[in-house]
């Protein structure tokens, strides 16, 4: 009962609580506990959608690669070696379910861009649909640590990990992402 208690308030715990709370969850995801699996995915449910989002800027493509992520984990929770980084490796998954479906299409699909980060002054929808569209633009290697930074907080080590790639790199890539986005702004004034 208890334990419900501190799930459900799992947003409110300090890091070290939430930590722990995952941690727990994730072992008892791996054990065959289908209602731990479901906590942990309402717990990162609006993260997933978001960032399924920014890649392919459409409510119905973001939900199928939302609902593909969530399947794929939920057959593979066992094979997560390090449950420390749930995050991290559902990430991966969803990104990765991201360039199968950009694969399939040959490209991104044109949707309208949604307000869904949070409200955005009316003064600064063209300057945010502006950098939208500048992120789009950018190659897959550098669109994805930018998305993953700056609209997700991740850390350095966490995006190296889901590209697979050193540190170093990830940073290069960060660098190179932001000039070009520079430049594309730049050209558009």
């Amino acid at each position: 009962m208890i334990e419900n208690i501190a799930i459900k308030r799992i947003g409110f715990l300090n890091k070290k609580q939430r930590e722990y709370t995952e941690y727990k969850l994730v072992q008892q995801a791996q054990n065959g506990c289908d209602e731990s699996f479901e906590k942990l995915i309402n717990s990162y449910k609006e993260y997933l959608y978001k960032t399924a989002f920014l890649y392919v800027k459409n409510e119905h493509d973001a939900l199928d690669i939302y609902q593909e992520t969530v399947y794929k984990a939920y057959i593979n929770i066992s094979k997560l070696r390090n449950t420390n980084f749930f995050k991290t490796w559902i990430t991966k998954i969803l990104i990765n379910n991201v360039n199968m479906k950009n694969r399939h299409y040959n490209k991104f699909q044109d949707g309208q861009v949604e307000d869904y980060i949070g409200e955005i002054e009316y003064s600064n929808i063209e300057e945010n649909i502006d950098l939208y569209d500048a992120i789009d633009r950018l190659g897959e290697k550098y669109k994805t640590p930018v998305i993953l930074q700056y609209f997700h907080d991740l850390t350095i080590p966490q995006i190296a990990e889901i590209m697979e790639c050193n540190e170093n790199t990830v940073k290069s890539y960060i660098r190179r992402a932001k000039k070009k986005l520079y430049d594309i702004l730049k050209e558009e004034k």
